[in-house]
């Protein structure tokens, strides 16, 4: 049973920077995949950008694509979700998953970006 926590939201302006983070126990983390998705107000939940824990390999939405960093310190079980220029439609409560199909959930984190 892994458990992940989700930690980094707030309030921010459009065009601001808040960083998540993933912090994630409960077993070794070879061949796992962390990813973040996030659900805004009467919208469904949507995939944001995911890592390998073993390669690092990163993979986006195009939503997010040059404006959101994942990123991980396997010293820490962290992962993290930089995000720049938030704009005012990345309103959302952000998750982090993780595991075959996206087995392990954290409980979220709100993030509000104000125009």
């Amino acid at each position: 049973q892994v458990q992940l926590i989700e930690s980094g939201g707030g309030v921010v302006q459009a065009g601001g920077s808040l960083r998540l983070s993933c912090a994630a126990s409960g077993r070794t983390f070879t061949n796992y995949v962390v990813g973040w998705f996030r659900r805004a107000p009467g919208k469904e939940r949507e995939f944001v950008a995911r890592i390998t824990w073993t390669h690092g390999i990163r993979y986006y939405a195009d939503s997010v694509k040059g404006r959101f960093t994942i990123s991980r310190d396997s010293a820490k079980n962290t992962v993290y979700l930089q995000m720049n220029s938030l704009k005012p439609e990345d309103t959302a409560v952000y998750y982090c998953a993780g595991g075959d199909r996206w087995r392990d959930w954290g409980q979220g984190t709100q993030v509000t970006v104000s125009s």
